[in-house]
């Protein structure tokens, strides 16, 4: 009988006094548990509830059981403190009820409240329940006895240390149940088996647990079913059983099969125990490897690596034969009344058994014409740059390794990209054809390659190849040389240098660092600072004009050897652009098609502006003869020499600009310049057009509506005035072009100047 608890717990507003004087009254309230489970019929008495007062006091139940879940269990009269029980409850939803209870006065004040807790009694009304009603697992056949298989798990809902909620399992059934096999478990529901375990007699075991408690009134159980699959062991070792193929292979010959082992395995078929792996022994130089075929369980024996028949017309091998899963055996020697059985679970048992079967198998190789075999696969001689025809470089040599029918062969050139030798074909001499060159672009790093072939007269005939790498040795054969022929100098009232840069095909030490010299009158214009190295700086001197030139620089190198170069070079004024040339190159080039049009342009030009200089460095002037008709012409004016070169050159040059400005291409006018003939100082007359009409190129715009100037009215000869400044139009590109006019026409005005004036 499970007992009563009683909680009596004081409320807020009692004094003290109240307090003392209650301590000495008597509560009399019986013990009270509920079985769950109660048949009835309801409601029944559970008990009473007494209080002795001097006054009557009415009975109120609240909590759980009344108001509370589960609703409606108890009740209790209001009057008598009777509590009675109205249904049944379940130990497993509530093993307690929680309650308040209370006493009033007649004006409805609370004279006692008390809490109380009323046990649930359990009952064995529920079996152990298995979490699983089926549990089926596979397992190997060489396990072991006492292996743990698997677990099943019971649990009962009934009052925990209590005997309805202890239970115990029990094997209750075995199929099939053979002799050498007994299945076991234990009190953690751990199944286990004595003896052995054998696919060949029983594939599958069909196990019964029962679970059961161990209630004082009534015992409980349930059952859940067990099935373990014994997959197939590895008990029956494999047996070659014959062998199929030629068992002959070609020498030099890779990918053939010359043989296919058989075997039998009394194991379930395309299982680990049944499937086999092969061995080989004896297989010295790893020639061989044989795989398992998948369907038929055959050892294919395969050529990996090319064997040779110099080395032996037969290979001996030995192949054995297991399976991927590793062998097992077990047999029951003696059933004990307790614990486990004695097995022997050893790997054999018997004359061979647990041994891999293995035979010996012969390989013939079969002899092929091999090709010739150089002695030394990679010769690395050295030859002479420059070294005469006939030069012997190296001899290379050959043999045949069919030493039973040993054949005849040559050498011959298989690879010379230059042309440079010939081999002897019966000796294996090499002599130099041509003068072998350094610097030629088949030489890498110094090194010239060839191949080499010794061809024998099998059939089909064989070829043994071997390489010779030539070391050129260099010589001084070559002169140092500028990069360009041609340079930009930039114009300025101080000095200006560019840079020249050389190079010479030879390496150390015929090469650089070189000396570099200017030849032939250039004091005062050109001079070389630095002189040495790799690169030498050219200074241009204030006084240099504007235009072309040209000079000869001599660069030598360290062992003295030297080159005369004759250099071009162009002074212009590099202020609007980074070069000279960078106008002219970011224009498009001339269309083939017009080129014709601006040579004939230029003779044009050419014969205008040379007329123009005649008449203008003419002293006098002839009256012409007037037709007929009696007019004659007046005289207008009568020129001075050179008083209006600058105004003829710059009102010739701007009005004949959109005839001219269309030769762009700096290599026609190089050509032109080359083949012009000069005026007065030698310069050539387009090289100066062209260098005038770049800086006037930018204000092409404004040139075509350029109005001419007028100085003197035709027939005022008394009249003659100095010529003025041209006036240009206020447009910026082309007004910084030509604000300084001066330093940029020296050259062009000391051509117009008459010879007593140029000194």
């Amino acid at each position: 009988m499970l007992c009563f608890l009683l909680l009596v717990y004081y409320l807020s507003s009692a004094t003290c006094s109240e307090l003392l004087n209650r301590h000495r009254r008597t509560w009399i309230i019986d013990s009270f548990t509920i079985e769950e489970g109660h048949p009835g019929p309801f409601p029944y008495v559970l008990g009473k509830v007494y209080i002795e007062r001097d006054y009557r006091v009415y009975f109120d139940l609240y909590g759980e059981g009344v108001d509370e879940e589960p609703k409606g269990v108890l009740s209790i009269h209001k009057e008598s403190g009777t509590v009675s029980v109205h249904r049944a409850v379940d130990y497993e939803e509530k093993t307690m009820l929680k309650l308040k209870f209370e006493a009033r006065k007649t004006g409805s004040s609370i004279d006692t409240r008390l809490g109380i807790e009323i046990f649930i009694r359990d009952i064995n009304d529920n079996p152990p329940r298995f979490q699983r009603d089926l549990y089926e697992i596979s397992i190997d056949e060489q396990n072991t006895q006492g292996s743990h298989l698997l677990t099943v798990v019971a649990y009962d809902r009934d009052q925990r240390g209590t005997p309805n909620s202890t239970f115990h399992y029990e094997i209750k059934s075995v199929s099939p149940n053979p002799p050498d096999t007994e299945f076991f478990i234990d009190e953690s529901g751990t199944v286990s088996f004595k003896g052995c375990l054998d696919h060949e007699v029983a594939e599958m075991f069909t196990i019964l647990v029962e679970a059961k408690d161990h209630g004082e009134v009534v015992s409980l159980s349930s059952s859940t079913t067990v099935v373990i699959h014994v997959q197939d062991g590895n008990n029956h070792l494999p047996t070659i059983s014959g062998q199929t193929g030629t068992g002959t292979v070609k020498e030099d010959e890779t990918g053939s099969s010359p043989l296919r082992l058989h075997v039998t395995d009394k194991d379930n078929p395309n299982s680990p125990a049944w499937r086999a792996r092969y061995t080989i022994q004896g297989d010295q130089g790893e020639h061989f490897k044989i795989e398992t075929d998948p369907d038929t369980n055959d050892g294919i024996l395969t050529v990996v690596k090319p064997l040779d028949f110099e080395e032996g017309a037969q290979r001996e091998l030995s192949i054995s034969v297991d399976n991927e899963m590793p062998y097992f055996l077990c047999e029951v020697k003696e059933r004990t009344s307790s614990g486990l059985w004695i097995v022997d679970t050893s790997t054999g048992n018997g004359p061979g058994a647990g041994q891999p079967h293995t035979v010996k198998v012969i390989i013939s190789v079969e002899d092929t014409n091999d090709p010739p075999v150089f002695s030394e696969a990679v010769k690395e001689p050295t030859l002479l740059e420059n070294a005469p025809i006939g030069t012997w470089v190296e001899k290379v040599t050959a043999v045949d390794p069919d030493s039973s029918h040993a054949r005849d062969f040559v050498y011959k050139v298989g690879s010379d990209p230059a042309g440079w030798v010939t081999v002897d074909p019966h000796t294996g001499d090499i002599t130099t054809v041509k003068t072998p060159d350094r610097e030629s672009p088949h030489v890498v790093n110094g090194v010239y390659t060839i191949l080499l072939h010794a061809v024998d007269n099998g059939n089909p005939p064989l070829t043994g190849t071997a390489t010779l790498r030539i070391y050129v040795t260099d010589q001084n054969d070559n002169v140092p040389q500028p990069i360009v022929h041609y340079l930009d100098v930039c114009a300025s009232d101080s000095p200006t240098t560019t840079n020249i840069t050389a190079f010479d095909l030879d390496e150390n030490p015929f090469g650089g660092p070189f000396t570099f010299e200017l030849l032939g009158d250039v004091k005062g214009k050109w001079k070389l600072n630095p002189s040495n190295g790799y690169t030498a700086g050219l200074v241009k001197e204030p006084g240099v004009y504007a235009g072309p030139h040209t000079i000869d620089l001599k660069i030598s190198d360290m062992q003295g050897q030297s080159g005369v170069y004759n250099l071009s070079l162009t002074v212009c004024d590099c202020s609007g652009a980074a070069s000279c040339r960078t106008r002219r190159d970011a224009a498009p080039r001339a269309a083939s098609g017009a080129i014709g049009l601006v040579f004939a342009s230029l003779f044009l030009l050419l014969f205008l502006l040379l007329m123009a200089v005649v008449i203008s460095r003419r002293k006098e002037f002839i009256t012409l003869e007037t037709a007929s008709s009696g007019e004659t012409l007046l005289t207008s004016n009568t020129e001075k020499p050179g008083t209006d070169c600058e105004m003829t050159w710059n009102s010739f040059i701007t009005s004949h600009y959109n005839h001219i400005h269309q030769f762009e291409d700096m290599s026609i006018m190089n050509s032109l310049n080359q083949r012009s003939t000069s005026y007065a100082s030698g310069l050539p007359l387009p090289a100066l057009l062209y260098w005038r009409l770049s800086s006037l190129r930018e204000t092409e715009d404004d040139l075509l509506d350029y109005q001419p100037y007028l100085y003197a009215e035709e027939g005022d000869s008394d009249n003659v005035s100095e010529l003025e400044n041209i006036t240009i139009p206020d447009e910026d590109s082309f007004q910084k072009a030509l604000k300084d006019l001066g330093p940029k026409f020296n050259q062009l005005a000391s051509i117009c100047k008459p010879p007593q004036i140029q000194k």
